[in-house]
């Protein structure tokens, strides 16, 4: 089990709600140096912080961000990117590049470079933010690389547990962030998101449904494709 407590902790996409969350919740926990990460880093009050130059769709950046904090021993891939439009056929390729960059291939590349690192240490863990869209179709190209970050994580986590690193993926579904303002659906708390995960490290969990529409996401998988997606359903004759 990975405990907070004397942690090094590097999060992405820090300067966001769910990122800065995460940087509170490991000081408040008692971590002992937090990697804010972002492409503009911004400043924090907490000497602890360390605020980090990285853009995970740049193999450079992320070789310097690992020469720079060769000390993590928790990572937690929360930097992620989403088109303003749902779908996948609407969309310029240029969009769905960013998209599969900054939730697939970013955080992928960037726990493939921290792997060594991460291996190296005792009761080192990696965090991987999924989503509810994980499960469900209808956010497109979004959805689909949020699928693809899951199965990585699943591939993540056996080939990572013989070297003793823990690997939690999260799914939640909307959360109170700048991202979600165009909502009006139910949000959740950034401050229960962040406390959840954490909760879920400290106790060895593999998985966090963070909220109600995760838990019936992931249930709704067993059942036959057209209930999750009536529209496909054939009308009665």
């Amino acid at each position: 089990m990975t405990s907070l407590h004397g942690a090094v902790v590097l999060v992405t996409g820090a300067n966001g709600g769910i990122g800065t969350q995460f940087v509170q919740e490991a000081l408040a926990r008692g971590a002992a140096k937090v990697y804010a990460t972002a492409r503009s880093p911004r400043t924090w009050a907490d000497p602890r912080v360390v605020p980090l130059v990285l853009d995970v769709t740049d193999p450079g950046s992320i070789r310097a961000a690992v020469d720079a904090a060769s000390d993590v021993t928790v990572l937690i891939n929360n930097a992620g990117a989403s088109p303003s439009t749902p779908g996948i056929l609407s969309h310029t390729d240029e969009e769905i590049r960013e998209n599969v960059e900054t939730n697939f291939l970013g955080p992928l590349f960037l726990a493939r470079a921290f792997a060594p690192v991460l291996s190296a240490k005792e009761d080192a863990a990696l965090i991987d933010i999924h989503s509810a869209m994980s499960w469900f179709a209808v956010g497109g190209i979004y959805s689909a690389t949020k699928a693809a970050l899951w199965s990585a994580t699943n591939s993540l986590r056996l080939e990572l547990a013989p070297a003793g690193v823990h690997v939690v993926g999260v799914h939640v579904g909307w959360v109170d962030t700048a991202m979600a303002a165009h909502s009006s659906d139910p949000k959740l708390d950034p401050a229960v998101l962040v406390s959840k995960v954490f909760d879920a490290t400290e106790a060895g969990e593999y998985e966090v449904l963070a909220d109600e529409t995760s838990v019936q996401l992931k249930a709704a998988l067993s059942a036959p494709i057209e209930a999750l997606y009536p529209q496909l359903a054939k009308p009665l004759s």
